[in-house]
């Protein structure tokens, strides 16, 4: 890692190369929820947007929570772009040409948004620029998940929409190619399917859970935070709709919502890792995706470097027996 920053030099760098729309307020002076280049990120009562501290925790908590490698520490699943890749990448813009994209997976056409070329030409045809980045860079494993999200900004600032893929290849003769895609209309509520997946394996949208280091460095995250675990149930809560997981007593299932306890102490901790902290305590975690045991997705940026020295550690001491599971709904059987 390079030798960390103070906080304030770092937010002086706001106008470092990186993501798409990284400059300036996050939220675009919006209350009630996360924005990003002028586009709400769900209306304000979305559950990703909801705050977390009135929610009741869910009666079975520990013994669910039990299950989760509650020793481990938090883990920042985010870093540079540049160098590293690490982190998934997002991109913006207005204008881009739709054309058809190719499923390689036998289940693409079926669990992906339909949205057909103006004129013929194809039934799945999303503006997404050929120069989006893919999570892991132009090098990453082919079987890797290589995600793409994409904002379209028209309809801004309410009716924004998002496009994400997974599992993307780029290629010469076409586009894009990938094992689905999901479209989300950013403002509405309205869940995918029941027992549909999306460009996530909980059939969540990626881009409203992420840690963006704009939010870090203006001091204030507006929602809850996209997480990993090894090992998930075969059920899902709203507002997720797919499970991906193995049969098990009293294991999580994708959609789970979790709250740091609101007395976990602040003292000590550096100003990006306390921005962190309280949006836990704030919006909390979501269960999106089957991974490395708490890890907490991010974007791709190369402003990230001056943070991580102190994020990596700090973080580390949060533990997932730090959390509450909360209830807010039945699980649902895949």
């Amino acid at each position: 890692m390079k030798r960390a920053l103070s906080f304030l030099a770092a937010a002086l760098l706001a106008g470092a190369a990186g993501c798409a729309g990284c400059a300036g307020d996050p939220n675009g002076g919006f209350d009630g929820g996360a924005t990003l280049d002028g586009c709400r990120l769900f209306p304000s009562d979305n559950p990703w947007n909801q705050p977390a501290t009135g929610m009741s925790p869910r009666g079975d908590g520990a013994a669910i929570l039990a299950t989760m490698n509650p020793t481990a520490g938090l883990h920042p699943d985010w870093g540079n772009w540049s160098a590293d890749h690490y982190g998934i990448p997002w991109t913006s813009g207005s204008g881009a040409q739709p054309v058809a994209l190719q499923w390689t997976s036998s289940w693409g056409a079926s669990e992906s948004d339909p949205l057909a070329c103006s004129g013929g030409g194809g039934n799945f045809c999303y503006p997404i620029p050929t120069t989006a980045p893919i999570e892991g860079g132009p090098a990453a494993s082919s079987g890797s998940d290589r995600h793409v999200l994409y904002v379209d900004t028209a309809g801004a600032p309410d009716n924004c929409t998002l496009y994400e893929l997974y599992n993307a290849q780029s290629f010469t003769s076409a586009p894009w190619r990938a094992s689905n895609g999901a479209v989300f209309h950013l403002g509405s509520n309205a869940l995918r399917g029941e027992q549909i997946t999306s460009a996530d394996a909980a059939g969540l949208p990626i881009l409203p859970g992420l840690v963006r280091v704009d939010e870090v460095l203006q001091g204030e995250i507006r929602h809850a935070i996209r997480f990993t675990v090894n090992r998930t149930a075969t059920a899902y809560i709203h507002p997720a709709t797919h499970a991906a997981g193995t049969s098990g007593a009293n294991l999580p299932p994708m959609g789970l919502r979790l709250r740091l306890r609101a007395d976990f102490p602040m003292a000590g901790l550096s100003p990006p890792t306390a921005t962190v902290v309280t949006a836990l305590k704030t919006y909390g975690l979501i269960l999106a995706d089957n991974g490395s045991d708490w890890y907490l997705t991010g974007d791709s940026d190369d402003r990230w470097d001056p943070l991580m020295d102190a994020l990596v550690p700090e973080l580390r001491a949060v533990h997932g027996s730090d959390f509450e599971v909360l209830d807010t709904g039945p699980s649902l059987p895949q």
